[in-house]
């Protein structure tokens, strides 16, 4: 059992390093605002994460994989929400404000509330079906068929969301470094950047098919 969550460790660390959505929004969220108000987000993915997990345990990935018709409208929801972020981040003018590097409380200048940013990070990657049906694949591939499955489910959902916790808050933290040597206009592209990225994840998921999954 060891040796298969550590595999599965390493597994999540590859998947969860490849710059996803709520990587570039953790990047982008360490930048603008720092680690501490970057950590909101953070933890509305590592929320995200559980329940994507807890939705492929009760089947709804295979759901997603059966139907044709809820695939396309969980798939409509997440394009349009990413191509909205991304165009958000693109029309943003990227002002670093007076957030301090190591912030213990949200700035007044700070353009997102906790709230929304905790708010977009889930969303982007709840509203994503390509979610649900890669841990319906993935996690079956590390669960033990004769043993009780809730407490493996639970046990892998914590060692994923530890890892992907973990590599945002790189990420984040990474972008909230930067900050010290960006300027505004720094910012500015770094925002846009990022945003653009989103723009392209979006219409990437508007061309998957239903049979390419």
């Amino acid at each position: 059992m060891e040796l298969s969550l550590l595999t599965f460790a390493l597994m999540a660390m590859i998947v969860v390093m490849t710059p996803g959505p709520t990587v570039l929004l953790a990047l982008s969220n360490g930048s603008k605002y720092g680690l501490y108000s970057a950590s909101y987000g953070i933890l509305g993915a590592a929320l995200s994460d559980g329940i994507l997990i807890a939705a492929a345990a009760l089947g709804l990935g295979a759901l997603l994989a059966a139907s044709v018709f809820w695939f396309m409208v969980v798939k409509s929801i997440g394009v349009a929400y990413l191509i909205w972020i991304g165009l958000q981040m693109l029309r943003s003018s990227g002002t670093l404000g007076s957030v301090p590097v190591q912030s213990t409380n949200e700035s007044a200048g700070t353009p997102d509330s906790s709230r929304t940013i905790f708010a977009k990070s889930f969303l982007v990657a709840a509203t994503n079906p390509k979610g649900y049906l890669f841990f319906s694949a993935f996690l079956p591939q590390f669960l033990t068929p004769s043993g009780p499955l809730i407490p493996q489910y639970i046990t892998l959902a914590f060692v994923f969301i530890a890892v992907d916790v973990a590599m945002m808050f790189a990420y984040a933290g990474l972008g909230a470094k930067a900050m010290q040597f960006l300027s505004d206009r720094g910012a500015l592209w770094l925002d846009r950047t990022c945003g653009g990225f989103l723009v392209l994840l979006g219409l990437a998921l508007a061309f998957v098919r239903h049979r390419d999954v």
